[in-house]
């Protein structure tokens, strides 16, 4: 199956399925010598795990990180790491019902379409589930930024009609819709309490900032950093638009509103404003990368639906399990660890040009 790897220089590949013994993740490109445990990868796993809060899938798994390879005495070695996370807790009886159907809204159809034969537990290599590796592997991308002072900031901006309006980033981890707005926090959680108790979902709007990326990474035409960045986080199932800096309220201004004037700040060139989210060109301007992204109501409802089955009959049904009424808060790390990767990369590719 094409579609599994994503990168350049600092390249992941991503393995298994979500009712499968396993999935994993192989990172190549790590530089050597770089400080690493399986703790340091737990925190962000801890973060995007099932089962976290009540307004989580039920599904428990504790997403505990294997390191098999390319990590010595607590160091990178260089060579390919290896991480595996072991599932525990797959109800595949729960998918038995809908083997022979088409869930609305799921890729159930397209897969099968493709490869004239699809892993219905769970949907496979289409399940949300496989976002952990990415997690994992963002987490190493993470500790190599952090060498260049580089910080991601992912929360929920919006759930339903319900937005975020005072931003504290320091509240973002306080509350179990991430966002960083300690009033809206209690809005958010009952509009997603709200959607579950009728058996539906609800879609949100995460924002991303990143603070302290130079000027120079991305590169013009096919490679932009913001097209890397857009291919990265459109690749996360449940993404369904994104923008960079004003996005499509750009488009209701005047030239001389939305160009970004430059200026001097202390000895480095900046801009004024930031209409156009830190990214001129597609290569970053030293002012913070600024991305929204809207997710789509999960699909996984209880909510009796009509659909067709793989004879092209008009049926009914229920889908059952265990699943989010809103993703909004397990897809901030998962974001996070898309752009670091993106990032990371375009580190690399920047000190390469430069040799």
């Amino acid at each position: 199956m094409a579609g599994n790897s994503f990168g350049q220089l600092f390249k992941i590949t991503t393995f298994g399925e979500s009712h499968g013994p396993a999935i994993g993740v192989i990172v190549d490109g790590v530089p050597s010598r770089l400080p690493l445990s399986e703790a340091d990868i737990q925190k962000d796993l801890d973060r995007r795990r099932p089962g976290q809060s009540k307004i989580t899938t039920q599904r428990k798994e504790s997403d505990k990180a294997e390191i098999l390879s390319g990590l010595f005495e607590g160091k990178t070695t260089g060579a390919p790491l290896a991480i595996l996370i072991r599932n525990e807790d797959a109800r595949s009886k729960d998918y038995e019902n809908i083997k022979d159907v088409f869930r609305p809204g799921h890729a159930d159809f397209s897969v099968m379409a493709k490869y004239g034969f699809r892993d219905y537990r769970g949907g496979g290599r289409s399940s949300g589930r496989e976002t952990a590796a990415r997690v994992a592997a963002g987490a190493v991308a993470k500790k190599i930024l952090a060498k260049q002072n580089v910080q991601i900031i992912v929360y929920t901006l919006g759930v339903g009609n319900i937005y975020a309006h005072d931003i504290d980033y320091k509240a973002i981890e306080k509350n179990i819709v991430r966002t960083p707005d300690a009033k809206a926090a209690p809005l958010m959680i009952a509009k997603i309490e709200e959607a579950r108790k009728k058996g539906d979902s609800v879609g949100a709007v995460l924002e991303c900032v990143v603070k302290g990326c130079p000027p120079g990474w991305g590169d013009p035409c096919f490679d932009k950093l913001n097209a890397r960045l857009a291919h990265a986080l459109m690749s996360i199932g449940s993404v369904k638009a994104i923008e960079f800096g004003d996005g499509f309220g750009a488009s209701q201004l005047s030239g001389s509103v939305n160009n970004d004037r430059f200026v001097l700040k202390g000895q480095r060139v900046g801009t004024l404003t930031n209409h156009a989210g830190g990214i001129l060109g597609g290569i970053s301007t030293g002012e913070d990368i600024v991305i929204r992204l809207g997710l789509k109501p999960p699909s996984s409802i209880p909510q009796l639906q009509k659909t067709l089955n793989v004879k092209c009959q008009e049926v009914q049904v229920q889908i059952k399990g265990r699943h989010d009424p809103c993703l909004a808060p397990r897809i901030v790390p998962v974001a996070e660890a898309m752009i670091a990767l993106t990032l990371v990369d375009a580190l690399m590719l920047q000190v390469a040009t430069n040799l």
